[in-house]
């Protein structure tokens, strides 16, 4: 089951990756950069007929830059798989509110009857049955079968819980990379920038400082974007492992509530 959704998962990153990447080249190519051309040959013209024009650039310079491109795809990229994973959040957290088990307050639950509410469980569609909650029931029922034992049911449950925290813990990983190597294609970009700037050194010698000026501005450009992207992903990873931490100690509340507190031994009579 997991393994299905695994590679469904990966089919959709890789769609996502291919999509994203048509999409904010072809806004770079059509738009972006040539707007960023557009104003520095106006700004040429204005600076070489020595005229006071608008000396803050627009958002399409800061932009134009490839390591500037690289970690907008990235960024979106990561959208993309985050929401894919809070889209699948939200589908288990709305099976919260159901009362999988269907057994009234106060009625005992024993070791004979957990055979008939586990095929209640198993009935369920695929999407369902694959949630965690169910799945923590499930586990709960069979082991109070086999064991007849409430404390090894609470235990099974717990770690049941913690498996699946540390499974969504590794499948955040990707988008850890992605806001990590999001930096660090924007530091490669700074050190293009100054390498270029340094070899037109000379030209800044004789009076010609525009190629500096030029190459200097995608060192900072690329570092400013890269930064900014970073830190907003860096917070959306944060909000959504929150989310599903709160998700899994939630299950293990209601798998204590509904199933575990209602779960009775009857004890054998001594002869």
């Amino acid at each position: 089951m997991r393994s299905r959704d695994g590679k469904k998962e990966f089919y959709f990153q890789l769609a996502a990756l291919a999509v994203i990447l048509v999409v904010v080249h072809s806004l770079f190519v059509l738009m972006i950069r040539p707007r960023a051309d557009r104003w520095n040959e106006v700004r040429a013209e204005q600076v070489e007929a020595g005229e006071e024009g608008e000396s803050t650039p627009p958002l399409s310079v800061i932009l134009k830059d490839y390591e500037q491109e690289a970690c907008t795809i990235l960024f979106f990229w990561a959208l993309a798989i985050m929401g894919f994973k809070a889209r699948q959040l939200n589908a288990d957290m709305s099976l919260m509110d159901r009362d999988f088990v269907q057994v009234e307050e106060g009625k005992r639950i024993l070791p004979q009857d957990a055979r008939e509410l586990s095929r209640r469980l198993q009935a369920l569609p695929d999407t369902q049955r694959r949630a965690l909650l169910p799945r923590a029931l499930l586990a709960a029922l069979h082991r109070f079968e086999s064991t007849r034992n409430v404390q090894d049911v609470s235990e099974t449950v717990s770690q049941l819980c913690l498996s699946e925290g540390d499974r969504q813990e590794s499948e955040l990983s990707m988008i850890r990379y992605i806001a990590w190597a999001i930096p660090s294609i924007g530091f490669i970009g700074t050190v293009r920038g100054i390498g270029l700037a340094l070899s037109n050194a000379q030209s800044a010698v004789e009076g010609d400082i525009g190629p500096v000026t030029l190459n200097l501005g995608t060192a900072f450009n690329s570092t400013l974007i890269a930064l900014c992207l970073s830190i907003f992903l860096m917070f959306a990873v944060h909000q959504l492992q929150l989310q599903q931490e709160r998700y899994v100690l939630d299950v293990q509340d209601e798998a204590e509530r509904k199933l575990i507190r209602q779960l009775h031994v009857t004890r054998e009579p001594q002869a």
